[in-house]
């Protein structure tokens, strides 16, 4: 079953294999194996790709609740004697979560040291709902708010947005800018297409102020974004929390008004079968070392 849920998520061999920790081979074995006891392939197979087939889509929910199940019973048994034992996969972007990860996942290997945490970065926010509902994520970091019955969300933080701009920008020097002062400049922005809530939340504000950014440049990375406008490349509308990791030649500058923000959420599976001792334990974690912020408050009462 392990053998084939990581075949199917990876739909390569080879990665497959080194994230169980074996050689290929016996991992074809196994695969073929399983396929003989079930009368029926399970992957299509070629030189250059695996797919599965349409047993393998409708074994694959049912593998993944095998596995669950056998995971809560290592935690029953564990529990039995007051541990807290079991693996979570916890999902977030990138440098965009620098200031909710670290404290999480600090607390995580200390409060629970028999906890298997693995984290997987550049997940965003429409990407985190799907992996949650499948089950490929236990918890994930997204912006706010959710428009999706298959999760359920707590917000974690309130983060104002700040114009960025290369240091020989015209207004680089400003205190504040009002949003409406960028409308004739470049922006470099995350993908359209990558459902990612900053780039949304961005391009609403500048709808707001009156214009549509003219979007120079798409990457998916937040810090590369800031790479690029150091470079001169454009500006990026970014949150104030980022400023701390900007590289030389890229200045924040804060916004009028400071009612431009980004809601940074925790998100988890509304599937009673995604439901576990683990996830249970880090989510009663999380809202000790990050708890809802009260009404009008930023980040930075978070963050302490």
């Amino acid at each position: 079953m392990q053998s084939f849920v990581a075949v199917a998520e990876e739909l390569h061999f080879g990665r497959a294999a080194a994230r169980l920790q074996m050689a290929q081979s016996p991992l074809s074995q196994t695969i073929r194996k399983l396929e003989k006891e079930l009368g029926a392939e399970l992957f299509e197979r070629n030189t250059r790709s695996v797919a599965l087939t349409a047993a393998g889509h409708a074994f694959l929910p049912h593998a993944r609740a095998v596995l669950g199940e056998v995971e809560r019973a290592r935690q029953a048994t564990r529990a039995s004697v007051g541990a807290v034992y079991g693996h979570i996969t916890l999902g977030f972007t990138g440098a965009l979560n620098h200031l909710s990860l670290p404290p999480l996942t600090r607390a995580v290997r200390t409060t629970y040291p028999d906890i298997d945490l693995d984290l997987v970065g550049r997940v965003m926010t429409r990407d985190a709902i799907q992996q949650l509902d499948s089950g490929a994520l236990d918890l994930a970091f997204v912006g706010l708010p959710v428009e999706s019955a298959l999760v359920h969300t707590r917000l974690i933080a309130r983060e104002p947005f700040c114009v960025v701009l290369p240091s020989d920008h015209r207004l680089a020097n400003r205190s504040v800018i009002e949003l409406v002062e960028m409308a004739d400049d470049d922006f470099i922005s995350t993908p359209l297409t990558a459902g990612s809530a900053l780039q949304e939340d961005a391009m609403r504000a500048c709808l707001e102020a009156g214009f549509r950014p003219r979007v120079v440049q798409e990457i998916t990375d937040p810090y590369m974004i800031l790479m690029l406008v150091a470079a001169g490349v454009g500006v990026a509308l970014m949150t104030e929390g980022l400023a701390n990791v900007a590289p030389p030649g890229a200045v924040f500058v804060r916004l009028t008004g400071g009612t431009v923000r980004m809601n940074h959420g925790l998100a988890w599976s509304a599937k009673a079968i995604h439901r576990s001792v683990v996830r249970e334990a880090v989510l009663a974690l999380a809202e000790r070392v990050l708890p809802t912020p009260p009404p009008g408050v930023n980040w930075s009462a978070t963050a302490n």
